[in-house]
């Protein structure tokens, strides 16, 4: 259901008059457009206004233009006042890889708390890896993988993630808060009551949109884990020698900290490696959605 028919029923519920206000702008929109002058002595300025309010009149050529009028006409339906004018989408369901992926990735992570693991996973990616060492800096194969990382999380994201059904949680959230506040402006407790039930039922979205934000991610780290753990293997981490000295014990100077080297503590625990690679995976990943026009928020239709 659009916004348009969602804010039209939210508008008649409210107030019965409202009904007839909008069909007189519906008679009197020829071309699609409707003038102040052509109803006013039909409707009120305060109908009007809410009207514009809601978004339902935008401004057109010549007066107001109707927002949409198929989806006006729609809302003008009954109905029959219980639930929400927002249905639950379906949870997207997982496939055996996106499964595969997450036993993976739950593997990987063991990784950083045994060395065997470590070693094997990190030693593979060295053969890839390991030759960039000679060529360039370290604080540039890190943004180089940083790079690698904001490229595939963006494209898996909008590959996997169905940002209109997230969009569709979060709408049908929003149709219940506002049908709320609606119904204790009129103190009407009976609507309040079923309107509290389907709140309940609706806490299912919450795990919908988990699932939805999730499965991605599952992709995401199954990629970048063994990335990070080859980082933390050339430099050591948490009383682990470093596979390259020369590389961990590299000096550099950064802004507050003074010379530092790739494993010095800049906060807390968190060495000077990751917390590089961190600010060149932010950088990298808004460049990547900037230049491919890749939109990350839900939509709503």
């Amino acid at each position: 259901m659009s916004k348009v028919e969602r804010r039209v029923r939210s508008l008649v519920r409210e107030d019965g008059e409202m009904r007839d206000a909008i069909q007189t702008v519906l008679d009197n929109a020829s071309g699609g457009e409707v003038r102040w002058v052509d109803v006013r002595d039909e409707i009120t300025s305060g109908q009007w206004g809410r009207l514009i309010e809601k978004e339902i009149l935008v401004d057109g050529e010549e007066g107001f233009a109707l927002a949409d009028r198929d989806c006006i006409e729609a809302g003008m339906e009954d109905d029959d006042g219980g639930g929400g004018d927002v249905e639950t989408p379906e949870t997207t369901s997982w496939s055996k890889w996106d499964k595969l992926a997450g036993l993976a990735t739950v593997g990987a992570f063991v990784g950083y708390a045994v060395p065997p693991v470590r070693d094997a996973i990190a030693g593979a990616i060295d053969v890839v890896l390991g030759p960039l060492l000679n060529i360039v800096p370290f604080y540039v194969v890190i943004m180089v993988i940083a790079l690698g990382t904001g490229l595939y999380s963006t494209l898996l994201r909008a590959g996997l993630m169905d940002m209109e059904k997230m969009g569709a949680y979060q709408e049908r959230m929003k149709d219940i808060q506002e049908r709320r506040k609606e119904a204790e402006k009129r103190d009407d407790d009976e609507a309040l009551d079923q309107i509290q039930e389907e709140q309940m039922e609706a806490m299912g979205d919450q795990l919908g949109m988990f699932k939805e934000q999730f499965r991605p991610m599952v992709w995401i780290m199954f990629l970048t884990i063994p990335a990070f753990l080859w980082m933390f293997w050339v430099i050591g981490y948490r009383g682990s020698d470093a596979a390259y000295p020369a590389v961990a014990a590299q000096e550099l100077v950064v802004p507050l900290a003074g010379t530092v080297t790739w494993d010095t503590g800049i906060v807390g625990p968190i060495q000077m490696w990751i917390l590089w690679y961190f600010l060149c995976s932010m950088a990298f990943t808004q460049l990547v959605q900037k230049s491919l026009n890749i939109e990350m928020s839900p939509s709503s239709s």
